[in-house]
């Protein structure tokens, strides 16, 4: 019984995870309007790195050399996934659309599952492919409101190469994050990881603050830098690293079509935003692709 609970426990929180990554969409539509979008993901990751840092100061200290054996890998990691992810879309938003934007994003877990199958011999089947699909016509019905025509006129931009660039930031973090084995405990790896996260956005942010404009220091500011820096951070990323230790880099990355769906219902609650037809649409094809990747996940360990 208790075996059996345990090898539902991963897939469960390939949909709770979402719920606390899809957040970050509240802090985008509404702390960008008090925190700059780059001093907001720097300080995010600084927050995260000092409410941690107590909790683990002595684990680290106590397994340095093991620190010193894995930071170079742990800074890739960081600076892919807190670094490129945390810039790089903000950047895309300069000169990109929102439905652009969420179309490139969606191509994170194909990238997950190329990278994972060509460099690490992780099998690819036709259930998983078929899941696959099923998730990514449900994102794009979504995202671009059940409307053909939308997806037939959209233009695209220099900012979509960045936004290229910050899924494939996304998806080599989540395969190194689970193929290269560390020593640390979550917690240890996840405050240098934010730590190195914060380290690779400094440059962004001093460019920023210097040529464009200036943080200011608040009650609004901390406020925005606390809710990003515990919900879509602490709790999202470490719920995504217990799932991906069960589960693998290609599965975990399905959890991305889930945000989509989260996304939509966060701004139904609290942008006033409408569910229409496409929303419904959408999330039973999700839903749907994740049970059949879940379910061939299932059969593989049997046979």
């Amino acid at each position: 019984m208790n075996n059996s609970k345990n090898s539902y426990l991963p897939f469960l929180l390939l949909f709770i995870q979402p719920i606390f990554m899809a957040s970050n969409l509240i802090v985008a539509r509404g702390g960008v309007e008090y925190v700059p979008p780059i001093s907001l993901a720097f300080w995010r990751w600084t927050a995260v790195f000092l409410i941690l840092l107590p909790f683990t100061y002595s684990s680290l200290k106590k397994n340095f050399k093991f620190v010193k054996q894995e930071y170079k890998r742990i800074f890739f990691i960081g600076s892919m996934g807190c670094g490129v992810c945390g810039a790089f879309p903000f950047l895309a938003g300069q000169t990109t659309t929102v439905t652009n934007m969420g179309i490139i994003y969606s191509s994170s877990p194909i990238f997950i599952i190329i990278i994972s199958s060509l460099f690490f011999k992780e099998k690819i089947n036709l259930l998983r492919i078929i899941g696959l699909v099923s998730c990514l016509i449900g994102v794009f019905a979504i995202i671009i409101k059940g409307d053909l025509s939308l997806l037939i006129g959209l233009k695209f931009t220099i900012g979509d190469l960045w936004m290229l660039a910050s899924a494939i930031g996304w998806a080599l973090y989540s395969i190194y994050l689970f193929y290269w084995k560390t020593n640390l405990k979550i917690f240890d790896r996840f405050t240098l990881i934010a730590f190195f996260g914060m380290v690779s956005l400094l440059p962004f942010y001093l460019i920023e603050e210097t040529f464009f404009v200036r943080t200011v220091f608040n009650s609004d500011f901390f406020m925005w830098v606390l809710f990003a820096a515990i919900s879509p951070g602490i709790i999202a990323f470490t719920l995504y690293t217990m799932a991906q230790k069960k589960l693998g880099a290609s599965i975990t990355g399905f959890t991305l079509y889930i945000f989509t769906v989260y996304s939509a219902i966060y701004g139904f609650l609290f942008f006033n935003e409408q569910l229409e037809y496409y929303h419904y649409l959408g999330t039973v094809l999700v839903f749907g692709g994740v049970y059949l990747v879940k379910k061939k996940s299932k059969y593989e360990k049997k046979t």
